[in-house]
């Protein structure tokens, strides 16, 4: 298992597509509500903000804010991760990096500000919920790349 340390959790991925399919992935709202379908809206704009309601289950939900803090296009995306009503801050960095037909996807998740001690936001729950977003990323650009 990953785990954070010093609140930071970095993981790689080699993704058998070209950067700007991945790019494409992450900001493309069309394509981006197919791999990450919580999202009500997206655009890579500084500034862009939406909100949505994520958890384990139907009764447990809780209310996510996203922020675009940084764009360069075909490079890099991080956005802020925290929840309404509750302490703790985090920013998510995407960096993409091109290695011939393929691209290096590294996600940096960076607590900025502690969260509760809460079972849901340990950073245990950060990095499996991380990891799978990163696969999904993978999975899904090689399944577009192959049709």
């Amino acid at each position: 298992m990953t785990e954070h340390k010093n609140n930071v959790l970095v993981l790689e991925r080699e993704v058998h597509a070209s950067s700007d399919l991945v790019w494409k992935a992450l900001t493309d709202f069309k394509l981006l509500k197919q791999w990450m379908p919580f999202f009500p809206e997206f655009k890579a704009e500084v500034g862009f903000e939406t909100h949505f309601e994520l958890g384990p289950d139907e009764n447990h939900q809780y209310g996510h804010i996203v922020k675009v803090l940084e764009v360069i296009p075909h490079k890099k995306l991080t956005y802020t991760w925290y929840y309404e009503g509750y302490s703790g801050k985090s920013h998510v960095t995407f960096d993409l990096i091109t290695q011939g037909e393929n691209t290096k996807v590294i996600l940096t998740h960076i607590i900025t500000e502690e969260f509760p001690q809460d079972p849901a936001f340990s950073k245990k729950n950060f990095a499996e919920g991380w990891t799978y977003t990163i696969d999904g990323l993978k999975k899904f650009v090689e399944e577009v790349k192959s049709n």
